[in-house]
């Protein structure tokens, strides 16, 4: 089993900036991507950006150029710094993990942090 402890998320003007932080625990062997999720009130959950084990990222179309994601693999940690916020960023922010085990892979969810962006 995995668990994954978000942190970071508040209250931010437009315009500025939050990192997010995703701690994961656990039976960590084999992981196939990490990333970070977001869903507004009434709204879908849709991914935000994740990194995948070559390193590899993708981000949301709506967050190219503002946010990037990275990690601290001594430390198990997953890293989402949000730059210039809009209103439009304001929702829970998921942390997600892929975990490669034999045979299958296994999606793994954190509680969420809220991330409001308002004046």
């Amino acid at each position: 089993q995995v668990q994954l402890v978000e942190s970071g998320g508040g209250l931010v003007q437009p315009g500025g900036s939050l990192r997010l932080s995703c701690a994961a625990s656990g039976s960590i062997f084999s992981i196939y991507a990490v990333g970070w999720y977001r869903q507004a009130p009434g709204k879908q959950r849709e991914l935000v950006a994740r990194i995948t084990s070559d390193r590899g990222t993708n981000y949301a179309d709506s967050v190219k150029g503002r946010f990037t994601i990275s990690r601290d693999n001594a430390k198990k940690l997953v890293y989402l710094q949000m730059n210039s916020l809009k209103p439009e960023d304001t929702a829970v922010y998921y942390c997600h993990m892929i975990h490669s085990d034999p045979g299958t892979f296994n999606n793994y969810w954190g509680q969420g942090t809220q991330v409001t962006v308002s004046s």
